[in-house]
């Protein structure tokens, strides 16, 4: 019989995997638009929709793909958050030693990309805002992979790997929160301070009602969206006050929230940010446009960078004593699914987004082709590692 913990696991891998799924076909519907000479212009049209209303002589809206970036993904990292909290709290993350390893790893698989990166586009100013964008690893993409190796794949490889990205995750909030922060509104970021000092206070009077901390979430996204802070922080910053411990016979608003979210965000809210996102127009793209080093910088800091720096860091906490391999994962699993990690996608479109948005469609191009490209090889290198060498067998070996 699996236990509460097991079955959120289980759970979360399955909604992720099939979440992975649908944000494939959406980004490769998103390219067929963006390249077919009668679906373009609807492309466009759709991305520049407005979407908000109307108060009396007030128009509130923003374009659809600001909404899809700023607003929907708000709750996507709304989720993140909630996931974070119960992995530290309860989950993966919650002793040193379970926490140890994959934080190694991917404090590893955040500083090769970015230092291979700075070092192909070094001088070059306005490409060195992009540093971050190879530092990300997809977890739906990245599991959805692993999913494909059905039961071959040991659930402990799985969940270093789900470990890691979550880190990975919790990395690219604090580097969008330090490097790609605007010029701050003080009074309407005091007023977001003061909506999060009330979250936390409801928190600590027991509020285990659900509704207020959707209410004052709301409040707190549209405070930080005017602040200077990027809006998908109000996402993290709240779901850190929902609570998750709660007596006996009440039910957990963090895990409920967590059950509620998964869904609509796995199959609604990342597709369509992959639609709005992944849309590279490959009609002025030829082999020579990956050879520059926008480009190359992603491409080579996703595939190489996240082999070397995961592969690496994982070996040396290893060798010093620092943690333990997962078991059933032999080394050529742990290089594998380092490979596996250079499945950036999501967050990479994102970071690059906040990092070329004002340089214009064709930096995006090549941002969005880096991406592409980069988190393609390393899907698919991770894959034939993982099913031809690490786990060549029906049944995944035991530990050496």
């Amino acid at each position: 019989m699996m236990n509460a913990a097991s079955k959120t696991l289980v759970n979360f891998l399955k909604l992720e995997s099939a979440g992975g799924a649908v944000l494939f076909a959406a980004a490769l519907l998103a390219i067929v638009a963006a390249n077919t000479p009668s679906l373009a212009p609807l492309y466009e049209s759709f991305l520049h929709a407005d979407v908000g209303l109307v108060l009396g002589a007030g128009k509130y809206a923003m374009s659809a793909a600001h909404f899809i970036n700023d607003g929907l993904m708000a709750i996507f990292f709304f989720l993140v958050g909630l996931e974070i909290k119960r992995e530290m709290l309860e989950g993966e993350l919650s002793t040193r030693a379970r926490a140890l390893l994959p934080a190694i790893a991917a404090v590893g698989g955040m500083a090769a990309p970015a230092l291979i990166y700075s070092a192909i586009n070094w001088g070059d100013e306005t490409a060195m805002r992009g540093w971050a964008i190879p530092t990300a690893t997809d977890i739906a993409f990245s599991l959805a992979v692993l999913s494909l190796l059905g039961r071959r794949v040991p659930v402990a490889l799985k969940v270093f790997l789900t470990a890691v990205a979550v880190i990975d995750d919790l990395g690219a909030i604090a580097i969008i929160a330090v490097f790609y922060t605007e010029k701050l509104n003080a009074a309407t970021l005091a007023l977001s301070a003061l909506i999060l000092f009330l979250l936390f206070a409801m928190n600590r009077r027991g509020v285990l009602v659900r509704a207020p901390y959707g209410m004052l979430f709301i409040l707190l996204w549209a405070f930080v969206l005017q602040s200077g802070v990027h809006a998908t922080l109000a996402g993290v910053a709240a779901a850190m006050a929902i609570p998750l411990r709660v007596p006996e016979g009440e039910r957990s608003p963090l895990l409920t929230m967590e059950h509620d979210l998964h869904p609509p965000v796995a199959f609604c809210i990342l597709p369509l940010f992959a639609f709005a996102n992944a849309g590279v127009d490959f009609s002025g793209v030829t082999f020579a446009s990956l050879t520059l080093p926008l480009t190359a910088g992603i491409c080579l800091g996703l595939v190489v960078g996240k082999i070397i720096g995961i592969s690496a860091a994982v070996w040396l906490a290893v060798r010093f004593g620092i943690g333990e391999r997962p078991e059933g994962c032999p080394w050529t699993a742990m290089f594998s699914v380092s490979a596996l990690c250079g499945i950036g996608f999501t967050v990479s479109l994102f970071i690059g987004n906040l990092a070329f948005a004002p340089s214009g469609g064709d930096t995006i191009n090549m941002v969005k082709l880096g991406v592409l490209a980069g988190s393609t090889v390393a899907g698919i290198t991770g894959y034939i590692l993982l099913r031809f060498v690490a786990y060549p067998a029906s049944s995944p070996p035991k530990t050496e």
